[in-house]
């Protein structure tokens, strides 16, 4: 299975989580820090979809600008 899989795979199980727990009735604070971990891992995740496709085209001298560039435009 490939990274992205992965990554997918992980962040599904996170919101099966929080499905979880909203059904036992935790915390707010618990579960609103579990969304925050599953936002940045769906960040995480359009980085590298975004970064794969774009280091398709430029040249591989060129990949580690384009990650800073992209991580920093995710960011915003």
């Amino acid at each position: 299975m490939n990274n992205t899989s992965q990554r997918i795979n992980r962040i599904v199980g996170q919101l099966r989580g929080i499905e979880k727990m909203v059904k036992n009735n935790r915390s707010c604070e618990e579960i609103l820090q579990q969304i925050n971990a599953i936002k940045k891992a769906i960040d995480g995740l359009s980085k590298e979809i975004l970064v794969s496709d774009i280091c398709r085209i430029v040249p591989k001298e060129k990949t580690e600008e384009v990650k800073k560039i992209v991580e920093r435009a995710i960011s915003l």
